[in-house]
């Protein structure tokens, strides 16, 4: 009896009060199956993969950066994706030169670019100084990150980005403006920013009408900071109808909402 007694118990807990049960009254299509991988540094089924340890074939100016040993080091002038992404899941592991040269921007110093125009600092700031926004993780010239994630020169960071496209109108003018969401090593660095513009050395930032896809891009900042494990994920809104009027169904009773 004491069984049953905490098993109606548990069930009170679980099912709701009332037998009214809340209809959207949309019709959504089935979300598409993705394959998430054997381990954590595989690819999920549907990514672009930009660079698998083998070669530099979906990149412009790819055979100016050496591979080796499964991992690709900046060479002679920025690389280019030959693939274009709006809205991405972006994931990309790199390496602080080691032993660490140089000092604030000198660094370990290389750049993230989605849309080739909105960069992502990349650079070695682990136990060194820079300004805020432009240490690793930072929006460059916009916001630091809301953590300082980086491991050792030597190690391997990891970048996991939900990129949202800046939209313009049919004048140029902006839309609605571009958001980053970034994860750096497992911790949250950039939580939905909105950008303000591009993000130049020398000038404010700003909207500039371009194509609702663009190109990723690694900078050449003189330091042979290393890469590997470089994928992209195309993002699709979910897609569903509103078919009927949302309404509240209890067994056979169907209520519609106004």
């Amino acid at each position: 009896m004491r069984r049953l007694s905490l098993l109606a118990s548990i069930l009170l807990l679980v099912s709701p009060v009332s037998g009214e049960e809340y209809l959207n009254g949309i019709t959504w299509q089935a979300p598409p199956v993705v394959d998430p991988g054997k381990s954590d540094d595989s690819p999920p089924s549907d990514a672009v993969v930009l660079f698998d340890g083998t070669d530099m074939s979906h990149w412009k100016n790819g055979d100016n950066w050496p591979v080796a040993d499964g991992v690709v080091s900046s060479g002679k002038g920025q690389v280019v994706s030959k693939d274009e992404f709006g809205d991405c899941q972006v994931h990309i592991e790199w390496s602080a030169p080691n032993p660490p040269k140089g000092e604030g921007q000198g660094r370990g110093n290389s750049g993230l670019f989605l849309m080739g125009t909105y960069e992502i600092q990349i650079l070695d700031s682990y136990k060194a100084d820079t300004y805020h926004d432009g240490q690793a993780g930072a929006i460059y010239k916009q916001t630091p990150p809301m953590a300082n994630a980086m491991r050792a020169p030597g190690q391997w960071n990891t970048y996991d980005i939900l990129w949202t496209a800046p939209r313009f109108n049919d004048d140029g003018s902006l839309q609605s403006p571009a958001y980053i969401t970034a994860i750096h090593n497992g911790v949250v660095i950039q939580n939905h920013f909105e950008l303000l513009g591009d993000t130049p050395y020398n000038r404010p930032p700003q909207y500039k009408q371009h194509s609702s896809k663009g190109p990723i891009a690694l900078q050449d900042h003189g330091n042979p900071v290393r890469f590997r494990n470089i994928w992209v994920r195309e993002l699709q809104p979910v897609q569903g109808e509103q078919t009927r009027k949302p309404y509240l169904r209890d067994g056979k009773k169907e209520t519609p909402i106004d």
